[in-house]
């Protein structure tokens, strides 16, 4: 995805890695040249090997960060932080490992969980088997209802999405009413008593649909499911503070009769401060002859935005479910934005959805997906509004 507004410049650090020392010092340069003030700007950048702690400072001021350890092998590869500019300002960061302190704890802003039911539970939103990883065979009969609220989920202060477990992998969304983390509290479905308290619910029918961004197959007329497949597995790689990361991973994937089965990796980052997620889906072979397919529902009745150039969104009421006794009609935008080098077409708007077709020729692509609620006393209210806000947004990333 490229940065049009923010030059990230190299780091400079006094040692290549840890293997010899224990402190490795550095600094960072970033600059927001827009003409708008950024905050929470997402600074990535690979750390030396066999760090187990990180410091950032500017100027007398702590910066939070985080170590992840993408690949699961057991050593920290990236450091995260965030940071806030003024419009045309550059500030230099300074970065400080080291190899025998443990990682330093900040104020979680994000929160990520994947849970089992447990039978002695009697409330909704009150199970407590947490699990970090699930693998399922492709056989295996009913996938989604073999997690509480159905897949593993995720949250900002902005947002909330759960990815179902079965052959749909559907993003869906929770809708809020105050910025703030709720997900722990409510487990995706909120109580009645919660309800009355201010917190949000879900804001979205999906049924067979895309949802928010699915990524699905394309047989040359219709998207497809992620099936046949050898096994489906949803895993979290990071819990935060800044930062979570999940992963869906399909193996032996069959999208062609005719063609090789492929292994893919869905990961999705969702950083804090942010109503938008970033996707990036992997593949274990070249797919350059492959088409796959993604979008956003078609909410009943939206309006729908596109600039014929990968951003394309809608705005609609609904309800999200059949229970009209515990629910009421709700209104969403939702949005996706993929960047032109993967867009094979821009299909047209069918009763399901306003979908994409794209390919890639090196085993990676990504995009990024974003929805607001109506319900929200902090967002937008309107589809010119959202719309106005989407247009922001791309220029921004």
């Amino acid at each position: 995805m490229k940065r049009i507004q923010l030059m990230v410049l190299a780091a400079v650090f006094a040692a290549a890695s840890l293997q010899a020392q224990t402190a490795v010092n550095g600094s960072h340069q970033v600059t927001n040249a827009s003409d708008v003030a950024r905050t929470d700007i997402p600074v990535v950048l690979p750390c030396p090997k066999g760090v187990t702690y990180a410091l950032v400072t500017c100027g007398d001021e702590e910066i939070p960060c985080q170590l992840d350890d993408l690949d699961q092998d057991g050593s920290y590869d990236e450091l995260c932080f965030l940071v806030d500019l003024p419009a045309k300002t550059s500030r230099t960061y300074r970065l400080a490992y080291d190899s025998l302190r443990s990682p330093k704890t900040y104020p979680a802003r994000v929160y990520t969980d994947m849970l089992l039911r447990n039978s002695k539970v009697k409330e909704k939103n009150k199970h407590d088997n947490f699990i970090e990883a699930i693998t399922a065979r492709g056989d295996c009969a009913d996938p989604y209802h073999i997690q509480h609220h159905h897949g593993v989920d995720f949250e900002s202060e902005y947002n909330a999405i759960r990815i179902y477990f079965d052959k749909r992998q559907t993003p869906d969304v929770y809708g809020k009413f105050q910025k703030r983390l709720e997900l722990q509290e409510t487990q995706f479905y909120t109580s009645k008593e919660q309800k009355a308290a201010g917190y949000g619910d879900d804001v979205l029918w999906v049924g067979n649909t895309f949802g928010l961004g699915a990524f699905r197959g394309w047989d040359g007329q219709k998207p497809t499911m992620i099936e046949p497949v050898r096994s489906l597995t949803q895993r979290i790689i990071s819990y935060g503070p800044l930062r979570t990361i999940v992963e869906l991973v399909d193996r032996d994937w069959k999208p062609y009769p005719d063609k090789p089965a492929i292994t893919m990796t869905v990961r999705f980052t969702q950083y804090a401060g942010h109503r938008d997620t970033d996707v990036d889906v992997f593949f274990n072979r070249d797919v350059s002859d492959y088409r796959f397919s993604t979008g956003i529902i078609n909410v009943k009745d939206s309006e729908e935005f596109s600039d014929h150039a990968g951003l394309r969104a809608c705005w609609g009421t609904d309800w999200p479910s059949s229970d009209h006794e515990n629910f009421k009609p709700e209104t969403v935008g939702l949005a996706i934005w993929i960047p032109q080098q993967y867009i094979v077409s821009e299909e047209p708007a069918n009763k399901d959805n306003y979908g994409f077709v794209v390919a890639t020729a090196n085993r990676h692509l990504s995009y990024k997906i974003t929805y607001c609620s109506d319900n929200e006393t902090f967002g937008y209210h309107s589809a010119q509004d959202w719309f106005a806000y989407l247009q922001q947004w791309k220029r921004n990333n």
